[in-house]
């Protein structure tokens, strides 16, 4: 009697997670792995966040919260915005999620109608075209290339946008490319989109690891759009799962309902930690640690390109070189896969990202320390000689 929901057929597997498992078997049988394929900061979670945590735990601080989180968090965040970016976000739009996943998963649970569509970039985070088809949307790609740094414009937009399109997921910094927008390249977005009657979802969760300037945040283009955002990334929290979603107003008593059945309230002993993310003594050690982001960065982009890679985008943000292998072999796929089994150098094929030209590029994860970085170079450079 297996029988499960039709949509299950519409998920395809997260391929760079198959591959992590293969890398951590290989491991296992003695095998040394340089790990450049999931999107993790290597760093672990700064101490003041970990002794916020303890504190939590010591004072038996494991009742559940309110649905949309802790005030005093929800307050810190909105402190953030103000001091980060200058922005007034008030508290009562902020809602504290399950990681950035279950952000996304609220947002589109709360706008996705049956059979209507969402665009996306292509390339772009996979398990976004599958949030909307959980929720019985219909994804639909918007080819991104080098002449936009792979992001979409109003023009792109217009040729996909139809009488059945509600919204526009898109991101900044991306992922896999790194790639960011301007804020007039946001404003302008928003415009067509909402010119069109349709939502905006902005994901911002690589926020604070930009290079060349901080990224601006969407929320200052006006106060009916979405923005996603983690303690993940920037704040290197990844296993505490914590994120949270800016919500229009309109949609606050909306959002709230899904999340006490969903999720019932966000990890409490996570929200108590994640109150010292925004403290001066933490925020000196990630702005330290952005800057070795810079360093991996500066250094790993021309040794690939070096050994015949092409960055297809020079990324502005987050931790990833999305690059051009076309010259070195016919399918990304089947390069990752020698790469790991061959030379123990673990990266994402493109096919993870999309279905444009994803057998021409593959990702690289500069989170890992430059000295085995500079390992999986001299890896690469014999691999080519095989």
């Amino acid at each position: 009697m297996y029988r499960p929901a039709s949509r299950t057929r519409d998920i395809a597997p997260f391929h760079v997670m198959e591959l992590l498992s293969r890398a951590r078997a290989l491991e296992a049988a003695g095998r040394d792995i340089v790990h450049m394929e999931v999107g993790e900061p290597d760093f672990p979670t700064p101490d003041p966040i970990l002794r916020a945590g303890h504190a939590a735990l010591d004072e038996r601080r494991t009742f559940y919260t309110a649905a949309l989180g802790l005030p005093e968090l929800r307050q810190a965040i909105t402190d953030f915005y103000a001091s980060r970016y200058g922005l007034a976000v008030p508290a009562s739009r902020i809602v504290v999620t399950a990681g950035a996943s279950g952000a996304l998963n609220l947002a589109l649970a709360c706008l996705c109608e049956p059979g209507r569509e969402w665009l996306v970039s292509d390339p772009g985070y996979p398990c976004n075209r599958h949030f909307v088809r959980s929720f019985e949307g219909v994804p639909k790609a918007v080819a991104v290339g080098p002449d936009s740094n792979f992001q979409p414009t109003p023009e792109s937009l217009a040729t996909h946008w139809t009488a059945r399109t509600d919204g526009l997921l898109v991101a900044s910094p991306a992922n896999p490319t790194g790639t960011t927008l301007s804020a007039p390249e946001i404003a302008a977005l928003r415009q067509f989109v909402v010119g069109r009657g349709g939502h905006l979802i902005v994901d911002e969760i690589y926020h604070g690891l930009s290079y060349e300037a901080d990224c601006p945040t969407a929320l200052a283009a006006g106060d009916d759009l979405w923005v996603v955002q983690s303690f993940s990334k920037y704040f290197q929290m990844t296993g505490w799962r914590l994120g949270w979603l800016v919500v229009p107003e309109p949609y606050r008593r909306d959002v709230e309902k899904l999340a006490q059945n969903f999720f019932i309230a966000p990890s409490t002993p996570a929200q108590y930690a994640a109150l010292a993310a925004f403290h001066p003594e933490t925020l000196a050690l990630l702005e330290a640690r952005r800057d070795e982001f810079r360093r991996r960065r500066d250094y790993l982009a021309p040794a690939l390109e070096a050994l015949g890679f092409r960055v297809a985008a020079r990324p502005q943000g987050a931790f990833y070189l999305y690059c051009d292998c076309s010259a070195l072999a016919a399918d990304s796929f089947t390069l990752a896969t020698r790469l790991l089994e061959e030379a123990g150098v673990a990266a994402t094929p493109g096919l993870d990202f999309g279905s444009y030209q994803p057998e021409k590029h593959i990702r690289f994860a500069y989170t890992t320390a430059i000295a085995r970085l500079e390992e999986a170079v001299r890896r690469l450079a014999s691999f080519r000689h095989l």
